[in-house]
C-alpha cells in the first residue's frame, strides 16, 4: 500500500471523528439548554387567597432580554362549561426572573369553577408587551389544580431561594407627579377636586408648575406636554376618579381600570392630573422625549 493512500485513509478517520465529535458536542449543548436553560413557571402559594394567581418565572435574560409584564390564563373546556375562558392582567415590568402575585380579577374564579375543569386544558402564558415575546406553558386542568392546591412556597420564600432581588424593577424612568390638588367643596357640588382642568377652578393655576400651582384669576393654564405611554399598575380601586377626569384614556371597568385603544396621549396634563387624583396612585406614565 503506497504511502499516499495510507495518509489519505488516517486523514479521512480524522475528519470522520471530528465529525462525530462536533455532533456530539452539539447534542451535549442542545440537551444541557433543553433541562437547565428552557424557562421554568412555579406556581406559588398566594398570601392573600381569593383572585390571587402567585407564581415564579425563571428565564435565561442574557439569552432573551425581555421585560415581562403581563400574565394570561386560558382555559380550553371542550367537555365541560363555559368552553373557553380567558383571563389576562398586567404587572410590573420584570428584566430578570422573579415571582409575583397578580389579582386576576372574579374572572379567576370563573375560570376555576368551570365544569369538567380537571379534564381541561390550561395554557398559562408570561409576556411580554413591549418586547413581542411570549412564553407559554400548557397542562390539564386536574395538574394545574393539583399544583395550586399543593403549593407551600410564597413569593417572598422562592424570591429568597433563588436569591432574586425583589426590589429591582425596569421599564422606562416614571413619572410619579407630586399631588398638587386639594380637596375643596363648589356650592350645589359638594367636594371636588382642585386642578387645572376643573373648569370651577379655572384660572387658578399659573403655568408654572413650580409656582405650586396657585395663581391669581385670569392666569394662564399649565402647559400640555406628550406622554409616550400610560399604563394601570395593579392595586385599582375602582374609584372612578380617572374616568371622570379623562375618559378618552381612562375606562374603569367592574374590577379594575384600563387604558382605551388608541387613547389619545397628547394631554399630559390631564393624565398627570388623573395620576395625582388617583388615591392608591396606580396609575404611571412617562413623558415622551
Amino acid at each position: 500500500m503506497s504511502t499516499s493512500l495510507i495518509a489519505m485513509g488516517v486523514a479521512i478517520f480524522l475528519v470522520i471523528n471530528l465529525v462525530i465529535g462536533l455532533a456530539g458536542l452539539s447534542l451535549l449543548v442542545g440537551t444541557f439548554d433543553t433541562l437547565f436553560g428552557k424557562p421554568k413557571l412555579t406556581l406559588l402559594r398566594s398570601s392573600k387567597g381569593g383572585n390571587i394567581f402567585a407564581f415564579g418565572f425563571k428565564w435565561s435574560s442574557a439569552k432573551e432580554p425581555a421585560a415581562l409584564d403581563t400574565i394570561k390564563l386560558r382555559l380550553f373546556n371542550p367537555f365541560g362549561s363555559p368552553t373557553q375562558v380567558e383571563v389576562t392582567k398586567p404587572f410590573d415590568a420584570k428584566k430578570q426572573s422573579f415571582a409575583v402575585e397578580v389579582n386576576m380579577g372574579p374572572g379567576f374564579i370563573d375560570l376555576l369553577g368551570a365544569s369538567n375543569f380537571d379534564m381541561a386544558t390550561m395554557q398559562v402564558e408570561v409576556s411580554s408587551t413591549r418586547d413581542g415575546i411570549c412564553y407559554q406553558f400548557d397542562m390539564s386542568g386536574a395538574k394545574f389544580r393539583k399544583l395550586v392546591a399543593e403549593s407551600h412556597q410564597t413569593v417572598a420564600e422562592f424570591i429568597q431561594q433563588h436569591s432574586l432581588d425583589a426590589t429591582k424593577s425596569s421599564g422606562p424612568p416614571i413619572d410619579i407627579p407630586v399631588r398638587s390638588f386639594i380637596a375643596d367643596t363648589v356650592p350645589g357640588r359638594g367636594p371636588a377636586l382642585k386642578m387645572a382642568t376643573n373648569p370651577a377652578f379655572a384660572g387658578e393655576f399659573s403655568a408654572s408648575p413650580a409656582a405650586g400651582g396657585a395663581a391669581t384669576a385670569g392666569a394662564p393654564a399649565a402647559a400640555t406636554f406628550l406622554v409616550s405611554k400610560v399604563w394601570i399598575e395593579p392595586g385599582c380601586i375602582v374609584c372612578n376618579a380617572c374616568e371622570d377626569i379623562y375618559k378618552d384614556v381612562f375606562e374603569v371597568l367592574a374590577d379594575t381600570c384600563i387604558i382605551r385603544p388608541n387613547a389619545p396621549l397628547d394631554d399630559g396634563l390631564r393624565i398627570q392630573e388623573a395620576a395625582e387624583a388617583c388615591p392608591v396612585e396606580v396609575i404611571k406614565f412617562t413623558k415622551a422625549s
